[in-house]
C-alpha cells in the first residue's frame, strides 16, 4: 500500500510542505532542493540494511552492496576536495564536529571558535552546545568597524588563550575564509586546526572559495547546504588521523550508517563534479551579490557591507525592527527567512537585530539576476513598511516569482 492509503495524515503533511516550498520562495542559507536522483537515493531499499562497520570491515552480513556505495562516495570526495581520508558517515555536521573533538581532545581542553553572534555556529563551542560544556571554549570576533575578521586580533586571541584547537569557518559570516593564516596562527600556538565548511563547501568544490584542505587537519561539512546532496554530514583529514577519525564515528559516537543518505551523498558528490554544478555555484554568488547590492541601494545595512558567498547577514534593527518581526513580515508575503543575531547585538537570539539570507536554492530553482533585483525590491519594502501596512501586493509578486520558476523535478501546483 502506498503512503496516502497507509498514513493520509503524514502524506497530507508531506503534500503541504511540497505546496509551499513551491509556493514560497526559500531564502534560507542553509537550505537547498536536491535532484530527483539524489532523492531517488535516499527513498531507496538502502534503507533497510544493516551495515555497521566500514567498506570490507563490516559486522552485518549481505553488506557487498553497502560497499559498493560507501567507497563511491568516499573516493568521489576525496577527488572533489583534495583529501587523503574521507569518512562519510557522520549523520549531520555536529556530530562530524564531535568526532573531531572527541579525537583529538580530552573534556576541559580549550578550544577557540568565531563567536556564534558574530556569525559562528553552536557547535564552535557555544555554552548550550556540547561543544562548550565538555570542553574550556574561547571565541575570537570580527572587527567592531569593519564587521570582518581581522586576522591579527585573531592571532592576539590565540595567543592569550592558547587553544588545543581552532576552528574556522562558521554559519553566518558572509565572507571569505583566510585559511594561511589560520594555519599560521594554529602553528604559533601549537593548535590543531579544523574548519568547518558546511555552509561554502559547493563554493570551495568549485573553486568559488578557497580550499581548507591543505590547511586543515580536518575538515568537516554538511552535504545539504550549497553542495546540494542529501542531509548529513562528512570528515575530511590526513592519513594520520584515518583510523582515530573513523574508529571515533564507528563505533564511537554512532552505530549503523544511513546507508540510503550515504547513496545520496555518493549521487551529490558525482554532481558536483560536473561543469554544470560549477556554473550553478557561480549563478549562487552572483545572485547573492546582486540581492546584497540591491538592498544596500534600497537603504538596509548589511553587516560587513556586503557578502562574497552565498549569504548575506541583515541588520533590521536599522531599519527599526526585530529580526524575529522581519522574520515574519516576510513569511507573509511568501519569503521564507531565519531571524539571525549579528555582532554586538544587544536582542537575545530568540529575537535577534538580524535576518540571513541566502540565494543556494532559488538560484537552484532558476531565479537570475533580474530576480534578484525585484526580490531587493520587495524585501526592501517589506523590512522599512509602517507597522500595520498591507502588503497583499507584494504577496501577489512573489507568488508570481515562484509560479514562473517551478522548482525542478515537480510539478508546479
Amino acid at each position: 500500500m502506498r503512503l496516502n492509503e497507509v498514513d493520509p495524515a503524514v502524506y497530507a503533511a508531506i503534500q503541504q510542505e511540497e505546496r509551499r516550498q513551491q509556493q514560497h520562495l526559500e531564502l534560507i542559507a542553509s537550505e537547498n532542493w536536491t535532484s530527483p536522483a539524489v532523492r531517488e537515493a535516499v527513498g531507496s531499499v538502502m534503507t533497510d540494511k544493516y551495515a555497521e562497520g566500514y567498506p570490507g570491515r563490516r559486522y552485518y552480513g549481505g553488506c557487498e552492496n553497502m560497499d559498493t556505495v560507501e567507497e563511491l562516495a568516499r573516493e568521489r570526495v576525496k577527488q572533489l576536495f583534495g583529501a587523503e581520508h574521507a569518512n562519510v558517515q557522520p549523520h549531520a555536521g555536529a556530530p562530524a564536529n564531535l568526532a573531531v573533538y572527541l579525537t583529538v581532545l580530552k573534556p576541559g581542553d580549550t578550544i577557540m571558535g568565531l563567536e556564534l553572534s558574530h556569525g559562528g555556529h553552536l557547535t564552535h563551542g557555544s555554552p548550550v552546545s556540547v561543544s562548550g560544556q565538555l570542553y574550556h571554549a574561547e571565541h575570537y570576533q570580527v572587527d567592531p568597524q569593519t564587521e570582518m575578521l581581522d586576522m591579527d586580533q585573531v592571532r592576539q586571541r590565540a595567543h592569550s588563550v592558547r587553544p588545543a584547537l581552532i576552528v574556522a569557518g562558521g554559519s553566518a559570516y558572509p565572507r571569505i575564509w583566510d585559511f594561511p593564516a589560520f594555519r599560521s596562527i594554529a602553528d604559533e600556538v601549537g593548535a590543531l586546526l579544523m574548519v568547518d565548511m558546511a555552509h561554502f563547501a559547493g563554493l570551495v568544490a568549485t573553486g568559488l572559495h578557497p580550499n581548507p584542505v591543505p590547511y586543515s587537519d580536518f575538515v568537516t561539512s554538511t552535504t545539504h547546504k550549497t553542495l546540494r546532496g542529501p542531509r548529513g554530514g562528512f570528515i575530511l583529514t590526513g592519513q594520520g588521523w584515518a583510523k582515530a577519525i573513523d574508529k571515533t564515528v564507528f563505533p564511537g559516537l554512532q552505530g549503523g550508517p544511513l546507508m540510503h543518505v550515504i547513496a545520496g551523498k555518493a549521487v551529490a558528490f558525482q554532481e558536483a563534479q560536473k561543469p554544470e554544478f560549477r556554473e550553478y555555484q557561480k549563478r549562487v554568488v552572483d545572485n547573492a551579490a546582486r540581492l546584497a547590492q540591491g538592498l544596500i541601494s534600497r537603504g538596509i545595512r548589511l553587516v560587513s557591507g556586503g557578502t562574497d558567498n552565498h549569504l548575506m547577514l541583515v541588520d533590521v534593527k536599522a531599519s527599526g525592527i526585530t529580526g524575529k518581526e522581519a522574520q515574519q513580515r516576510l513569511a507573509a508575503v511568501g519569503i521564507t527567512v531565519n531571524k539571525n543575531t549579528i555582532p554586538f547585538d544587544q536582542e537575545k537570539p530568540t529575537v535577534a537585530s538580524g535576518v540571513r539570507l541566502g540565494t543556494p536554492q532559488v538560484t537552484t530553482r532558476g531565479l537570475d539576476a533580474t530576480d534578484m533585483e525585484h526580490l531587493a525590491e520587495i524585501i526592501a519594502a517589506v523590512i522599512q513598511a509602517p507597522s500595520g501596512a498591507d502588503l497583499s501586493g507584494y504577496a501577489s509578486q512573489v507568488s508570481e516569482m515562484a509560479a514562473a520558476h517551478p522548482l525542478p523535478g515537480l510539478t508546479p501546483s
